[in-house]
């Protein structure tokens, strides 16, 4: 049996996976960091503590989880790859990313197995595509979109000897990204963070329509104005669910805008959504309808370490 482990420790989640390509089978175990009630986030010395303390635990029930139910033994370990930072350009690190990178070259160095790097929104890429069923496409040119509480890119993707894919920026969001409105908003409707299903959920529950006209500027949308409406709506005596809808019409609306420009540079050209944001059922119903493209289930669009045991198996040892 060959199995290939992955880790990543973003600015939300603890995640340990491992991936055997021959049976198609992977295994995870993730868990979010602790943040406070009312509070939109964490600081990064707390992130590096609680991914410490976490990571002892998922790695001790992953590993259990494989002995019982698959018979691992250390031998079957063929390679490890970790994310070790947001995306992969330079200047692009958060200290987070270090727990992970020394677990996983720890590991690697014991059993004397190769090590590789990749980055967080490579392994959200590959995990949605992983999902849907649609590894195939890392061998093409493709779209695909980021979208998260760090991030919200549309990126064109191209195969890599590297880091098995390639994402080159397309277009951003100028100032607020997607899941940071989505949270600041859900936060101040008594949310607790991360707020994403929870706002979906009061989201659901509204009868309104909205005509929304996004904030674009060729490739690139700005999302703080969403924030403005919101609170607007808020202080108005507006209904919870209506101001819960309208941030995330806002949210579709963008990523809508960001999709059709894209395409217009790259016609014809399949479009992967990633990122914890693109787990949102009503944004993704509605660019369903619209575009040829993929989503991954919500366990695989939210942040995991599945993608990155993934690219690990790809790379040539």
């Amino acid at each position: 049996m060959a199995w290939y482990l992955g880790f990543d420790t973003s600015n939300y989640t603890t995640s340990v996976a491992a991936f055997n390509p021959e049976t198609n089978t992977l295994v995870q175990r993730k868990k979010l960091l602790p943040v406070k009630p009312g509070e939109r986030g964490i600081r990064q010395s707390d992130a590096v503590f609680h991914h410490t303390e976490q990571m002892r635990e998922l790695c001790s029930d992953l590993f259990s989880e494989l002995k019982e139910s698959h018979g691992f033994n250390s031998k079957d370990v063929k390679a490890i790859g970790t994310s070790t930072k947001p995306r992969r350009a330079e200047g692009s690190y958060m200290p987070c990313f270090n727990v992970g990178h020394t677990v996983g070259k720890s590991i690697a160095s014991v059993l004397s197995v190769p090590f590789y790097e990749f980055s967080h929104q490579e392994g959200h890429i590959c995990a949605a595509l992983y999902s849907a069923q649609k590894l195939d496409k890392l061998s093409e040119n493709f779209l695909a979109f980021h979208v998260s509480g760090g991030t919200t890119e549309s990126l064109i993707c191209t195969p890599s000897e590297e880091s098995i894919v390639h994402a080159e920026l397309i277009g951003t969001s100028s100032d607020l990204k997607a899941g940071q409105a989505i949270d600041r908003i859900g936060v101040r409707l008594g949310l607790n963070f991360p707020c994403g299903p929870a706002l979906e959920k009061l989201a659901l529950e509204s009868k309104r329509e909205f005509k929304i006209k996004p904030s674009m500027k060729e490739f690139d949308c700005s999302l703080s104005g969403v924030e403005n409406k919101c609170l607007k709506m808020l202080e108005d005596g507006e209904k919870p669910e209506d101001i819960a809808l309208f941030c995330l019409k806002y949210v579709e609306a963008s990523i809508d805008s960001m999709a059709s420009a894209a395409l217009v540079k790259y016609p014809n050209h399949f479009i992967c959504f990633s990122g914890g944001v693109m787990s949102n059922s009503i944004i993704r119903n509605s660019l369903k309808e619209k575009y040829d493209c993929a989503f991954a289930e919500p366990v695989f669009s939210s942040d995991n370490a599945a993608g990155v045991a993934i690219l690990t198996s790809m790379k040539k040892v």
